[in-house]
């Protein structure tokens, strides 16, 4: 079974890569026209030339993800709630 984990290997990455041209917008693919990448995915696919290619020059770049998430005590709102009274509680 082990003899077959680098042909599998190469397999899903190849599969990986061409689903992932497919499904990138047009607009959006980096250096040649996307059916031009299909083509190179699918005729290196087997010495993973084309799919490393597709990866690192035709693969659109991801804008990495702004924080989404603030601490509590540097969140302004969330301080400002600490001093202000609940509705059901009296005040002491």
């Amino acid at each position: 079974m082990l003899r077959y984990l680098p042909f599998l290997l190469v397999l899903a990455l190849w599969i990986y890569a061409f689903i992932d041209c497919l499904n990138t917008p047009e607009e959006e693919v980096r250096g040649l026209p996307k059916v031009v990448w299909v083509i190179i995915i699918l005729l290196f696919g087997e010495v993973l030339l084309g799919p490393v290619a597709w990866f690192f020059a035709g693969r659109p770049r991801r804008p990495a993800p702004g924080p989404a998430w603030t601490a509590p005590d540097d969140n302004p709102d969330f301080l400002a709630s600490l001093n202000r009274p609940k509705d059901d509680e009296p005040e002491r």
